[in-house]
C-alpha cells in the first residue's frame, strides 16, 4: 500500500469506539502514512443536551433523510459537545498511544466554510414545511494549508464541525460530508468512514448481510436508511471528487481501519455504472 494521505471520519454514535479508531490511526502512522481524523459526536450531544435540559429536534427531508435540527440552543450544545469532550477524549487516546495530534474545528482559522440553509424543507405530521431558522450549513470550501503544514510536522489533525457561514456565525455541518470534503479538498488517496455496523448491510437486521462492494445510487437507495443513508451520500461526493478508494467500515475494533483498506473488511463504495455508450 502506499502512503498517500488517508482521512477517516470517526462515527458518533455510542457503538463506535474510541480507542477502536485511535489504534487503527495510530497503526497507519506508524506505517508512515499521514492521516487527518475527522469525528462527530451526536451520543455525546445527546447526553449533554439532556444534562442540559435542552430538547433536540429532528428535520425528515421529503427523501426521507433525517437530520438534527440546529436551533440557536442545539449548535451550542453540539459544540460544546464536539469540541469539549468528544475532542479531547481522542486527543487524550491518541497521546497514549504516542501519535502527536492537534484538535480543531472549522472555525479554526476558518478552515471549513459553509453556506447556511436558509430554508429546510421538512414533513411533519404528513406535510411539508419550510423551516427558515436552523443554523446548519453545507461545506462550501476548505482552507488546506493550515493541514498540510500539520500534516508536515507529523501532527495529525483532528477535526470537527461546527464550520464558520457568510454571515461569520457557526453552522453545524455534517460530519460525514466534512470528511468527504476535506479528503477532496487535500487530495486525498483514501477516505474511511467509521461506524457502528460492519459497513453497508443489504439487510438492516442480519449483521452478516455486509456488501463487500456497494455502488452509489444518484438516488436515495430504499435499501439502505437511518445514517448510513449521507454517509453513501458522502462516499459518492468523494470518489466524483477524485478521491480513489473509499471505504465504510466497522468503528468498533482496533484493526478495522488497516482491515478496510486491505479488503479484508468493511465496503468498498464505487462510483454509479457509467452509462452505455449509444448504438449508432
Amino acid at each position: 500500500m502506499g502512503t498517500g494521505l488517508t482521512v477517516v471520519k470517526c462515527g458518533g454514535t455510542a457503538e463506535v469506539q474510541t480507542e477502536a479508531v485511535c489504534a487503527g490511526v495510530a497503526d497507519l502512522v506508524r506505517e508512515g502514512r499521514q492521516v487527518v481524523l475527522v469525528h462527530g459526536g451526536s451520543a455525546m450531544v445527546t447526553e449533554l443536551a439532556g444534562r442540559l435540559g435542552v430538547p433536540l429536534g429532528e428535520l425528515v427531508a421529503p427523501d426521507g433523510t433525517v437530520s438534527r435540527r440546529t436551533d440557536p440552543a442545539t449548535l451550542e450544545v453540539l459544540t460544546l459537545a464536539l469540541a469539549g469532550k468528544a475532542k479531547p477524549a481522542l486527543l487524550l487516546e491518541l497521546a497514549r498511544l504516542a501519535v502527536p495530534a492537534v484538535g480543531l474545528t472549522g472555525l479554526d482559522a476558518g478552515l471549513l466554510r459553509a453556506r447556511r440553509k436558509t430554508a429546510l424543507r421538512s414533513v411533519v405530521d404528513g406535510r411539508t414545511v419550510v423551516v427558515r431558522d436552523d443554523r446548519s450549513g453545507r461545506i462550501s470550501s476548505v482552507k488546506t494549508p493550515l493541514l498540510h503544514t500539520l500534516l508536515a510536522d507529523g501532527m495529525v489533525p483532528v477535526l470537527s464541525p461546527p464550520a464558520l457561514a457568510e454571515d461569520g456565525r457557526p453552522v453545524n455541518v455534517n460530519a460525514d460530508r466534512v470528511a468527504a470534503c476535506v479528503a477532496a479538498a487535500m487530495g486525498a488517496q483514501r477516505l474511511v468512514l467509521l461506524t457502528g455496523a460492519p459497513g453497508v448491510l443489504a439487510d438492516s437486521s442480519d449483521p452478516g448481510s455486509v456488501h463487500t462492494e456497494y455502488r452509489t445510487h444518484d438516488g436515495r437507495d430504499p435499501a439502505v436508511g437511518g445514517g448510513m443513508t449521507v454517509k453513501l451520500t458522502a462516499a459518492r461526493e468523494a470518489l466524483e471528487a477524485g478521491v480513489e478508494d473509499v471505504r465504510i467500515a466497522d468503528g468498533r475494533y482496533p484493526k478495522t481501519v488497516a482491515d478496510a483498506l486491505d479488503g479484508r473488511g468493511g465496503t468498498r463504495i464505487v462510483g454509479a455504472a457509467a452509462p452505455a455508450a449509444a448504438r449508432p
